[in-house]
């Protein structure tokens, strides 16, 4: 009866909760400077800067972000320009546009995102970080 297709996007679901993240920049904000946290951490606005965690930023599709991260984990849907060191994953999400560089241990690319840059993967250091973890040291 109606010719009209309709395209249905499938997207694989975050196991993250809204009401577990704790700080967010919204849409049309822009902040300049540097960012610590220790929980879950989103940014959706304008971010130049610093970016320090052990746990997760989620980058969102209306962001544009100019910076240094080294966070645990990143989960990247957004435009990026800079470097980042995570220590558990990075989480490519279309429609990312990243151009810089990307060191860590486990990596995830969507179809639709566009990547320019380096990518170092590292399984040794993660190996040897989740050893001390299971000897009761510290990392």
């Amino acid at each position: 009866m109606f010719n009209k297709k309709e395209k249905v996007v499938m997207r694989k679901e975050s196991s993250i909760e809204k009401s577990e993240i704790k700080a967010f920049l919204g849409p049309g904000s822009q902040f300049e400077g540097k960012l610590v946290f220790n929980e879950i951490v989103r940014l959706d606005g304008a971010f130049r800067g610093e970016v320090t965690s052990h746990d997760t930023l989620i980058v969102g599709e209306s962001a544009d972000i100019q910076a240094d991260i080294q966070v645990g984990t990143l989960i990247l849907s957004g435009r990026f320009k800079g470097n980042v060191k995570a220590k558990t994953r990075v989480e490519l999400r279309s429609p990312a546009q990243v151009d810089g560089t990307i060191e860590t241990p486990a990596l995830s690319v969507e179809d639709g995102v566009t990547l320019n840059g380096t990518i170092t993967m590292n399984l040794a250091e993660s190996m040897a970080d989740a050893k001390a973890v299971e000897a009761g040291g510290k990392k």
